[in-house]
Order: structure tokens, then C-alpha cells, then sequence
């Protein structure tokens, strides 16, 4: 069976290429996933925990810091940024549905992939997010006929949404590849396919395979917008102080004439940088959107337009299974999925919560003294934005948008672009306040734990950490309260 790509949207709702009138009703919306929710016995963080103020068990003055955990309430996060043009809006609230959607075998799903929905991966605290409390992988795993083929050990109810990369191939070469969990054998519409999933026991015995988790998309139209010279600049700054902790570039990149702390990771082709992804290996929000069908769901796109597994049994769609629509006038998934992604507005912080105002000011400026900010940047200012909505606005996301060497303890083993093995793009904390999952691979839940883990062996982050374990027990609390307050 072959469904052309004019026939890829019957379930769902397309934007035309061109509209001639709008009549929008606005209106405001809080997107909540149902599996956002901490589980009874989910080793998540409790929602909403007060910890150094409120009610509940509060700590008391001198106990050992701890983490808040994710802030509960009102997502603070879903909406389209605000000043859109009415037309920008539709194409928003239709890429939003395009997001959730879940794909089919008819329409180009797999024949390898690790979920059936850009939403399933993102959806913490709303749609755009980060990995969910409750993993949909799990019961997308039992969505076959027939034996179930079990689930790898790192594939848990109540863990993160992850994927799979092996480090070497079996010549002992780079790897660094996506190695998909999931096939679409046993699946509707796949009649024909025997397909079987990686064997991961010799692959993990053998050390072999690192895992990612999904980076939340809150923003990121701000951040796509950011000038490339802004980044150098803000890189070049605060050098001494950048230096006396540590914060470096790798040796083997240099500037001429300038001191660099953390290197950017330009684009191979044009040598712009790149700023998306856990090693900033994407250069734009088409092309995060484009790599992500590919790999992450097995659909392949205008950007990507071959499949990485070419079974001729397991092929049930035309190639590339989604494209624009000339014929209907609309576009395709990847488009719409960076309409969405780029119209996204960024995290609303707390101003209260958890501790309180006093206390998450103070740990604002022990984020600052201490030394976090110098790497998670507060903010940065968009440039002469296309869309109006995007121009010359700050952009408090904490990052640097840098790949920097955080050590041998969160090392992968994996080279994306000028990003090594041990190098990491810095996490925008924007909506750190109700996320699950911390650090590339959803290793831990605890914030404590996560600082902590920025130093080890080589890691710029290790004087940054000393000074945070130097401070008394209710300065460390004020700062964890700052962070989940964002």
C-alpha cells in the first residue's frame, strides 16, 4: 500500500500557504498534560514541596538544602508569545495541533523510531516541554499485536522520555548515531514487517550506549533570533574571572585577537552558529524539526528525505513521507512544527515560589557571585527580527548558547559538529521551575544531585561548584529556591 503525502493529513488541521482574511477570536490557554502529574511512588520530586518557606513541611533554618522540587499551580508555559499578528496566531494554534498529533505507518511512521508524536516527548509542564513524569513510551511499547517485545531496562513507567546513541560501531570507530527503540512491526498498517528491535544487552555491558533526553522548546523563537555576534560577545566577556574559576574554550579553538570562554558550535555549512540541541548541532528551528521526525519518529521530510532503514518489506509510504502541499497550498509537518516552536512564548518565572520573594532574591545574586551566571547567561537581546513579535526583545533564557567541557563525570563519548566528547551546549534554565528530568541523559531528579554533577575530572564547572558547596546551608537553599522559581 503507498498513500501519497497528499493524503498525510486527514487527522489533523492544515495552514494554508496563504490566507487572504483572518477572523480570530483570541483567547488564553494552559496546556496540561495529564501525564505531567507526579505518579503515587514516581521518585519525581513532589509537586509543589515547600522547602524554605510556605506550608507543608517546610525546612527549617540550618537543616541541609534541598530541592524544592517542580513548582506546581499554573504551567506558566504553552502559549503563544504575545504580540502576534492575528494571522501568526492561526498558524500557531494549527502547528499546535499538528505537535500533538500522533503518526501512523500510512503516513511514513518508522520503520524505526522512539515515539509516534512530537507532543509525547514534549509536553512538561505544557506542550513544548520537556520529558513527562509518566513515559509514553512505555505503553506505546504494548501497542503491537502479539508478544510485546520487552522494553530495555532504561525504558521505565515513571523515567524519561529517552533516546539511544551507541559510542563506536563494531570496528571500534565513532559512532554517535540515534539507534531507534522502537520498530513498527505487530503495529496497524505494518502487515508484512519483521523487524526486530536492537539487542541493547551486549551494547550496555559493553558500555557502549549514552542516552538524551528532549530539551524543552519554551522560547525558542527568541532564542533562534539571538545574533550570532551577541553570543561572541557575551563569550568574550568577564574573562578574568572566567579564567580564575576555569571556564575555558577547548585549547584547539582560538580566535585571533580574542580570549574565548566556551566555544560555539558553528553550522558545517555556512559557519554560523549553532545554538539547538544538547551539543547545539542544530543550527535552526526548521532543522531541529526536520533531524527530530527523522530519527525520533521515522518520517522523512524535504530536509531529511531518505530513510535510515530502508527494509523494503517495512516501506509503506512515498518518499519522503511528508512534504508541502502544492496542490492544497499547505505546509509540511517540519514547517509547522517550527512555527510552533519559534511563536512559542518563553516560561512565565515565579516571583514567590517556593521560599518566597526575599529568598529567591537573595539566591538571584548568590546565582550571580557565585558564579553560575557566568556560563547560564540571564539574558541576551533578540536582533531586526522578521516577525515583529521577536524583534529586539530580551531573551532571559540563562545560557550562553556555548558548548563548554564538563568533565569525564557527564561525559558521552559522542562528537556532534565542534562539540567533543565531553562537551555540552548550556542548558537554558528558563522553565527550570517545573522540570522533571535533569542534565542530557535524565539522570537524576534531585537539583542538588545536578549541580553537583558539573564537577568532575576536566569540567569547567568545578570551581563554580567549590564556591556553591561553600556556602552555608540557607544560602544553598536560596539559590535552589531562585532556580525553581524560573
Amino acid at each position: 500500500m503507498t498513500v501519497p503525502p497528499t493524503h498525510r493529513s486527514t487527522h489533523r488541521r492544515n495552514i494554508a500557504l496563504a490566507i487572504s482574511a483572518v477572523a480570530f477570536l483570541s483567547f488564553e490557554i494552559a496546556i496540561v498534560s495529564p501525564r505531567a502529574q507526579t505518579p503515587s511512588g514516581s521518585a519525581t520530586p513532589g509537586v509543589g514541596n515547600a522547602v524554605g518557606g510556605g506550608s507543608g513541611n517546610a525546612r527549617q533554618q540550618g537543616d541541609p538544602a534541598q530541592d524544592p522540587g517542580p513548582r506546581g499551580g499554573d504551567p506558566g508555559a504553552g502559549a503563544p508569545i504575545g504580540g502576534l499578528q492575528d494571522y501568526e496566531n492561526t498558524y500557531f494554534f494549527g502547528a499546535l495541533d499538528e505537535f500533538k498529533a500522533p503518526e501512523t505507518v500510512a503516513e511514513g511512521l518508522g520503520p524505526r523510531m522512539n515515539l509516534d508524536s512530537c507532543v509525547g516527548c514534549h509536553s512538561q509542564p505544557a506542550a513544548g516541554g520537556s520529558s513527562p513524569a509518566v513515559n509514553p513510551q512505555f505503553a506505546f511499547a504494548s501497542q503491537v499485536s502479539g508478544a510485546v517485545p520487552p522494553l530495555p531496562p532504561f525504558i521505565t513507567a515513571n523515567g524519561p522520555v529517552r533516546e539511544t546513541r551507541y559510542v563506536r560501531n563494531p570496528d571500534g570507530s565513532p559512532d554517535g548515531g540515534v539507534h531507534a527503540i522502537f520498530t513498527i512491526s505487530g503495529r496497524p498498517g505494518a502487515d508484512g514487517c519483521s523487524m526486530s528491535p536492537p539487542d541493547y544487552g551486549p551494547q550496555l555491558a559493553a558500555n557502549n550506549v549514552i542516552f538524551r533526553i528532549p530539551t524543552p522548546t519554551f522560547g525558542a523563537g527568541l532564542i533562534e533570533n539571538i545574533p550570532d555576534s551577541a553570543i561572541i560577545a557575551n563569550a568574550t566577556s568577564n574573562a578574568p574571572t572566567k579564567t580564575s574559576l576555569g571556564i575555558r574554550g577547548r585549547p584547539n579553538f582560538q580566535v585571533s585577537g580574542r580570549t574565548i570562554s566556551g566555544q560555539t558550535n558553528n553550522n558545517g555549512n555556512d559557519g554560523t552558529v549553532a545554538r539547538f540541541g544538547w551539543k547545539a548541532q542544530n543550527k535552526s528551528l526548521l532543522l531541529f524539526a526536520g533531524e527530530a521526525y527523522n530519527v525520533e519518529m521515522g518520517i522523512t521530510n524535504e530536509l531529511f528525505q531518505t530513510e535510515r532503514d530502508e527494509t523494503g518489506t517495512c516501506q509503506y509510504a512515498t518518499v519522503p513521507n511528508d512534504t508541502t502541499n502544492l496542490a492544497a497550498g499547505t505546509l509540511s509537518g517540519i514547517e509547522q512544527f517550527a512555527i510552533f516552536m519559534r511563536f512559542l512564548a518563553p516560561p512565565t518565572p515565579s516571583t514567590d515560589s517556593p521560599g518566597g520573594s526575599p529568598s529567591i532574591g537573595r539566591g538571584s545574586r548568590l546565582f550571580e557571585s557565585v558564579g553560575c551566571a557566568l556560563c547560564h547567561t540571564p539574558s541576551m537581546q533578540t536582533g531586526n527580527a522578521a516577525v515583529a513579535a521577536l524583534r529586539n526583545k530580551a531573551v532571559n533564557l540563562y545560557s550562553d548558547l556555548l558548548t563548554h567541557n564538563m568533565g569525564t563525570g557527564l561525559a558521552d563519548g559522542v562528537s556532534q559538529g565542534q562539540a567533543g566528547p565531553q562537551d555540552f551546549r548550556t542548558a537554558p534554565l528558563w522553565g527550570l521551575g517545573q522540570r522533571l528530568f535533569f542534565l542530557h541523559d535524565g539522570r537524576t531528579t534531585d537539583l542538588v544531585t545536578a549541580i553537583g554533577a558539573h564537577s568532575s575530572s576536566g569540567s569547567e564547572g568545578n570551581g563554580v561548584v567549590s564556591n556553591f558547596n561553600q556556602l552555608s546551608e540557607n544560602q544553598k537553599q536560596d539559590l535552589l529556591n531562585f532556580l525553581r522559581s524560573l
